[in-house]
């Protein structure tokens, strides 16, 4: 087997040994897990007041930049957000400390850099040396696609979805009374799904790597990929409106199209490293 193929861990490791190992590795991102849902927990109702309800605010930063960009085009006031117009109840008796709770996602958000670290950890001694080399600031792109993801969920989606669904009504006589656990799952559901779902090009850049996609069959298959990309969207946003459904969507469109272009710069690599393998057994054989 050629030196550069050789796996880098040099100790052969049992089944209940690689159990082990992966047993402490879970068990240090759930602690890392738990000790940012504790202090989420106790930092509850600020977080509450300056991060969960901040995208139904006037002043939140998303609607202020889009007041500036209608002034800047010369639209006036068209784009400013004057009104989100509803309020937010607890119609359960248990519903206020349920929300509370709610807490450890945001405990998992913000460990989710130090899992996937966990993870590699325990995948990185089974490589290859290319694979280790080609693979190399894996965490560093996962961390930031799910946090550009997280930032693109609360920034974008969040703050239009409630103005949006705040300020439609189809009858005077409807007003608009939001239980807690259906705000605080909306806002959840879809910062994290976005997270989730920005981790396309490094799902893609694998796939290629083991070779179960190319960038051609991407190709041939991107009107299918519009119509999954859609179900997604549609699944992702909680409320299902087609305006939340297309800020998903058109995302993850893009993201797609720039995952045929890292696939075909695997495959590139690939054919070049290939050339190379068949380059040097030729002059192997020569000498």
């Amino acid at each position: 087997m050629p030196l550069d193929q050789e796996p880098v861990q040099e100790k052969e490791m049992s089944f209940l040994e690689h159990l082990e190992e992966l047993r402490w590795h879970v068990v240090r991102s759930l602690a890392a897990v738990l000790v940012f849902t504790i202090g989420a927990f106790i930092t509850a109702p600020w977080i509450f007041q300056n991060i969960i309800f901040a995208p139904a605010r006037i002043d939140f930063p998303t609607f202020r930049w889009l007041c500036s960009v209608g002034r800047f085009f010369g639209s006036g006031d068209a784009l400013c957000i004057k009104e989100i117009p509803f309020k937010v109840q607890s119609r359960f008796m248990t519903g206020q400390f349920s929300m509370h709770i709610v807490s450890s996602f945001i405990g998992i958000i913000v460990a989710f850099p130090y899992i996937t670290w966990e993870l590699w950890r325990f995948i990185k001694p089974g490589l290859y040396s290319r694979e280790k080399n080609s693979s190399r600031g894996a965490v560093a792109a996962i961390s930031f696609l799910f946090l550009l993801g997280v930032m693109f969920g609360y920034y974008v989606m969040s703050p239009i979805m409630i103005s949006f669904l705040a300020n439609y009504q189809i009858s005077d006589m409807i007003v608009n009374e939001f239980d807690i656990t259906s705000y605080v799952g909306t806002i959840v559901g879809v910062v994290f799904g976005c997270g989730i779902l920005f981790q396309l090009p490094v799902v893609i850049f694998f796939l290629t790597k083991i070779g179960i996609v190319t960038p051609s069959y991407l190709r041939k298959y991107r009107k299918h990929a519009i119509v999954i990309i859609l179900i997604i969207g549609a699944i992702v946003t909680p409320t299902a409106d087609p305006l939340s459904q297309s800020l998903i969507s058109i995302p993850l469109y893009l993201l797609y199209e720039i995952s045929i272009l890292i696939s075909a710069g695997v495959v590139r690599q690939k054919e070049r490293e290939e050339a190379k393998e068949l380059l040097k057994e030729q002059l192997e054989k020569r000498s």
